[in-house]
This record gives structure tokens, sequence and C-alpha cells, in this order.
């Protein structure tokens, strides 16, 4: 299965200025990400597109190719799917899936990335694999919308449950998505009407979109390193 990763990383951010330049553990989130996609083993072909100089710099420095993004393509507002359509037309190769990896989600490694492939690779009765975790205290259950500025449950029939009664509920963590490349074509959309998840570990849930998120990410990644050191994952 020919397969691309794109590695999506525009030079502006609000919430944090060089955002995607940001370090954590000695390497910027675009270091971390091309290493996580080299240490893959069965990626065809690895890209990132950006509309920054800085970044470009970094990423071939890392040994990665760069496509351009023009800059009507790398506003607040543009489309992460605008990016990938643009960067598919200028590789001009065909591939059997893509792969998003968002620099702002660092905690994973080459070998989760193979398993997410492995999953669409050997299921073809789904289109898209989508990164998760699990997550409890955050449940839709424990929360609330206004109406008439009275609390009104979003699951009024699990409000007084226990945690431990409650189905079991995810979230996206932003680490991977995986879809085939002809129903990405056809739907335009990351989000794939017929997917299927990938767990990974709540622990080590992480998206680096403010400076908090970033103060937090160092103690993060040292207790994620060791996970995985002491797992042996690469």
């Amino acid at each position: 299965m020919k397969t691309i990763a794109i590695i999506p990383a525009r030079g502006n951010s609000k919430g944090i200025p060089g955002k995607n330049l940001a370090k954590i553990g000695g390497l910027s989130l675009i270091e971390h990400t091309i290493r996580c996609a080299k240490n893959a083993k069965l990626l065809t072909k690895v890209v990132l597109t950006t509309d920054c100089e800085n970044i470009a710099e970094v990423a071939e420095a890392a040994g990665c190719q760069v496509i351009n993004r023009p800059k009507n393509l790398a506003q607040d507002d543009s489309s992460v799917v605008d990016a990938i359509l643009h960067t598919l037309s200028v590789v001009e190769e065909e591939f059997d899936a893509i792969v998003l990896l968002q620099p702002t989600a660092p905690l994973r490694t080459g070998a989760n990335l193979d398993e997410v492939i492995e999953i669409l690779k050997n299921d073809r009765n789904t289109d898209a694999v989508v990164s998760v975790v699990a997550i409890e205290d955050l449940h839709p259950a424990r929360m609330y919308r206004l109406e008439n500025l009275r609390l009104v449950s979003l699951e009024s029939e699990n409000e007084t449950k226990r945690r431990q009664d409650l189905d079991k509920v995810f979230i996206r963590n932003g680490c991977f998505y995986v879809i085939r490349s002809a129903n990405f074509l056809r739907e335009k959309t990351l989000m794939i009407k017929n997917k299927v998840p990938y767990e990974m570990d709540a622990n080590f849930l992480l998206n680096i979109d403010t400076p908090r998120d970033l103060k937090i990410a160092e103690i993060i990644y040292d207790e994620w390193k060791t996970h995985i050191s002491d797992n042996r994952i690469k």
C-alpha cells in the first residue's frame, strides 16, 4: 500500500508565535514529527507543507521534502483539507492512503504509525483510522449546555450514573489520521464516515495550542520518554 505522510506546518500562530518551531525535549515540534515519520517502516513518502522559510529550513535539515504552500492556504481560517489537496497536486504521484501528522501532537512513535497503517491495510471494510484516547472525567454525561441560563445535561439519562457504569467514549488526540486516498478525494474531509479507532494511552494526551500546553508538554514528554524506553518502543 503506497502511503504518503503529510505534515502541515504554517508559520503564523496566534496562540503560540512560531508554535511549530517550539521545542520540547530539545527538539522542535517539526523535528519530532519528522522523526516519527522516518522511524515508520510502512510509509512511501513524507512531505511537509509550509508557507514559512524558517520551518522549511528546519524540515530540510531534518531530511524532509518541503512543499511551498501559498499564503492564501496558510491563514487562520484556512482548511487543512485544502493544504492536503494542494500538496497532492504538487507531488503528482498516486497513493493508496494519506497520513496526516500534526506537529502539535508530538507524543507518538514510528511504531505507532506503522500500527495505524496496518489497521487500514488489513481491513478492507474501513476507509480511515483515527487516533483517540478514552476519557472518563470528561464524559458527555458530565457535560452541560445552557438553556435560559439553566444547566441542561447532554446525557440526562446518564447524568447520575457512576463513572464505571458509563459507556466508554473517546476523543481524538490529533496524533494520526490515516485515510484511503479515494475516500479523501471524494469526501474532502479528514473525518471520513467509515472509520475505526486507534486507541492510545490517555496518560499522554497532549495537543499544543497555548503557552500553558507548552509548559505542561515538558513534564508529560519526560514521562512519555521513560514509558517508551521501558517498553522499547521506537
